[in-house]
């Protein structure tokens, strides 16, 4: 089952969405071959350290992080991958490296690559290694209300 507070936030707010279940993976491409879904259509959420605070990103599943571009989009002094052990405490009720990408529930930025919108649809965890909520990137933009800039610039073959 997703995770009770993005069920319930996603439910108070009237949004229609799927949960479409799948045997337990654990990267984004493992995700987007067991859900028979393109990679480019799944969102991974990375923790980011910026100038030393968390922040969300959301980015599609092929494309890869690019940290020194990020910094210059940001502007920021520092931007470097958060470790497990600096974030995990932030989501107490999604296992590790499966929070789903809306950041206010969490209390972080949230930032969104670019490459998202082209698509009418957007799937990502939902809070578990087993399970993904698909709804429209329409109804995701208004409700995570991301900073929308070009995060990435490499993407897989």
């Amino acid at each position: 089952m997703p995770v009770k507070q993005l069920r319930d936030f996603l439910d108070s707010n009237h949004v229609r969405y799927e949960t479409i279940s799948h045997s337990p993976a654990y990267t984004a491409q493992e995700i987007a071959a067991a859900t028979h879904i393109s990679g480019r259509e799944i969102a991974k959420t990375v923790i980011l350290k910026i100038d030393g605070e968390l922040a969300m990103m959301v980015l599609p599943a092929s494309q890869l992080v690019d940290l020194r571009h990020i910094q210059g989009e940001l502007q920021a002094q520092s931007v470097e991958l958060a470790t497990e052990k600096e974030f995990k405490d932030r989501f107490p009720d999604c296992e590790t490296g499966a929070m789903p990408p809306f950041g206010h529930l969490y209390n972080m930025k949230l930032f969104s690559d670019h490459a998202l919108s082209k698509d009418q649809e957007i799937a990502f965890n939902a809070g578990n290694h087993r399970e993904l909520i698909k709804l429209s990137y329409d109804d995701f933009v208004r409700l995570a209300q991301p900073k929308i800039l070009r995060l990435c610039t490499v993407a897989f073959a």
